[in-house]
């Protein structure tokens, strides 16, 4: 807390962390179906849209289609199934605008304290505004964490050998520099994942060539730029009609390819080669550079809009070379092998840092919850936490899916509760228990904080759902009054 500033108070039903996709999301929800209650956004940036704020190197684009990453309450109605971050960003803007969302978003200001207070029953929200230092408290019945689970300040920046020798520019795209010219630049971005397979036709249009550096291949897959289902459908059947037709087409065939991957791993890797191989020229070396020594299943999929990586591989202004590093020179990257790679600027598109909760860290009168010792309720509560509800949407899938529900979910709760006057609710689970990691997903920067998150049971309700029907029923029209929830009304104040 700043001493050298005032504390002053204040008091909504809840209080929702970040105004990225999930929190603006949450906001509608909670405005429509619970419109009784109170809320406020707090948002550490200076404008809304989380990720879509934040990054902007070339080419920022969602790798969900926006018909199943959007709001299933607000179509989307431009052409392109995968966005770009602008148009993202200006699609959350437009919800929070439409539904009076923008009023109720505190921004400029981080959260540095929660704290729940047993004997009132409430959440003790401590702010701080990011230029003033001016400091808060919020008192609010509820906390729903829309912050994510990776850290925003910082990317996964591992240093390379030698690094200190390059002469040119090294940057990272969660940070991407401005000021930083890459025409006429001989370009090289390390990584095979969602960033660099973005970044490379991206760049590659001004740079003088592109050079994508991987240690291991990942899965790519080319999408239609346009949704085909969308663009038929426009032909017979209303605007908000065809969305609806092209989301629950899109729902459908993400569980389709993901259920195929599962069960038919072999066949799946050999389509994927099949459609890599067609979209290359002939003779490319298609098993060095785009075979993963992993299935299909156990990591994501990148998709490549138009097939626009393929295209600037085949047109010669970018290449892949599949390698590990040796070290830096002053002009470039030396790899075990030998090969030389000249360099004027490196792009270390190596990934994320996890941050849980996005480094809120909740306390109980006082006392600070050890998150790898919580079991998740449903995916959206933690066991032995009153009142904390988090966003955590799917990982093989788009992620606002789960979300969506989840809000859907937690509105339900709270109406329940004010029905009911309760005014706290805790999911008590049995400590002996069986756990396992609260997230399947194969990526190194789950897999690098798997000991810092919660953890799920073996069992329902305390096991992470990943499949969007059974999700529908659980969350959407499951019951509330679950045996796993302990509710309590006010307590009573004794004179």
């Amino acid at each position: 807390m700043n001493s050298a500033s005032p504390l002053s108070q204040d008091t909504v039903d809840v209080v929702i962390i970040g105004a990225g996709i999930s929190g603006i999301g949450a906001a509608r929800h909670l405005s429509k179906d619970s419109p009784a209650l109170s809320y406020t956004i707090i948002e550490a940036r200076s404008d809304l849209g989380g990720t879509w704020d934040l990054f902007n190197y070339p080419g920022i684009r969602s790798d969900s289609d926006l018909f199943t990453f959007g709001y299933d309450f607000k179509p989307w109605k431009e052409k392109k199934a995968i966005a770009d971050g602008p148009s993202i960003k200006a699609y959350i803007r437009e919800t929070a605008e439409e539904n009076g969302i923008d009023t109720h978003i505190r921004f400029l200001h981080k959260v540095t304290g929660t704290n729940w207070d047993s004997e009132h029953q409430h959440w003790e929200v401590t702010v701080t505004h990011q230029e003033t230092g001016e400091t808060q408290v919020i008192h609010a019945r509820w906390i729903f964490n829309a912050s994510g689970y990776y850290r925003y300040d910082k990317g996964y920046n591992p240093p390379l050998p030698a690094e200190s020798a390059f002469k040119g520019r090294i940057v990272h795209p969660q940070h991407w520099p401005q000021d930083l010219d890459y025409s006429g630049k001989k370009v090289v971005v390390i990584g095979s994942g969602a960033t660099a397979v973005t970044l490379v036709p991206a760049m590659a249009d001004s740079a003088s060539h592109v050079t994508m550096l991987q240690r291991t291949p990942s899965y790519v897959l080319p999408v239609p730029l346009e949704d085909p289902v969308a663009k038929l459908c426009k032909r017979w059947v209303s605007e908000d009609k065809a969305f609806a037709i092209a989301r629950g087409f899109n729902i459908a065939k993400q569980r389709w390819v993901y259920t195929f991957c599962q069960r038919f791993p072999k066949l799946a890797r050999k389509l994927i080669r099949y459609f890599n191989k067609k979209l290359l020229p002939e003779g490319y070396p298609v098993d060095v550079h785009f075979n993963p020594p992993y299935d299909p299943r156990e990591q994501r999929l990148c998709a490549v809009p138009g097939a626009d990586l393929f295209k600037t591989i085949s047109s010669g202004k970018a290449s892949v070379v599949t390698d590990h590093i040796d070290h830096l020179t002053g002009t470039g990257i030396v790899l075990r092998s030998g090969e030389q790679i000249q360099a004027d600027i490196i792009v270390k598109a190596t990934g994320l840092n996890l941050l849980p909760l996005g480094g809120i860290k909740p306390h109980i009168d006082g006392k600070e919850v050890k998150l790898n010792q919580c079991v998740t309720y449903k995916g959206m509560l933690l066991s032995g936490v009153p009142n904390f509800a988090m966003a955590v949407g799917y990982t093989a899938s788009s992620w606002t899916l789960k979300i969506g529900l989840l809000c859907e979910h937690f509105t339900r709760l709270l109406n329940y509760m004010q029905s009911h006057q309760y005014v706290q609710c805790t999911p008590q689970a049995d400590p002996a228990m069986a756990t396992q990691p609260v997230l399947n997903f194969g990526a190194g920067y789950i897999q690098r904080s798997l000991d810092q998150l919660p953890r799920q049971g073996t069992d329902f309700p305390w096991t992470m759902s990943w499949n969007y029907a059974s999700d529908v029923n659980i969350l959407r029209k499951g019951r509330i009054d679950d045996p796993a929830l302990q509710f309590q009304a006010m307590h009573r104040k004794t004179s």
